[in-house]
């Protein structure tokens, strides 16, 4: 099994796509899994969700969960499944239910501001 650490991600944090802002947050999370890039996430309430439309796209990961995917459609850019968040995750990483993650790259920015 991939080891999963949790913590709150330091300072203020932001993600942005399409020249818009979708979200800023102080209440961030930093997920590390294994040797993977940390990924962060973002309490749902600090994302103007209006920027995302639900995807037909799920997947699932033994350590996490199952994924719901979100395409981000700004006024100058649609990005396909750029957005995932576990609505139910395992109980090891409860604490990133009702929290957005996002691909960066590809129009998609996620900084510490």
């Amino acid at each position: 099994m991939a080891e999963i650490h949790i913590r709150k991600a330091e300072g203020r944090w932001s993600v942005r796509a399409g020249g818009a802002v979708l979200g800023e947050s102080d209440r961030a999370l930093e997920l590390a899994e294994g040797d993977l890039p940390p990924v962060i996430y973002f309490p749902r309430a600090d994302v103007a969700t209006a920027f995302l439309d639900r995807s037909d796209r799920t997947t699932h990961c033994p350590h996490k969960g199952d994924a719901s995917y979100f395409t981000i459609v700004t006024k100058s850019a649609r990005l396909d499944n750029a957005a995932w968040s576990y609505e139910d995750p395992i109980a090891q990483v409860d604490r990133i239910k009702g929290h957005l993650a996002f691909h960066t790259g590809d129009g998609v920015t996620v900084e510490r501001i």
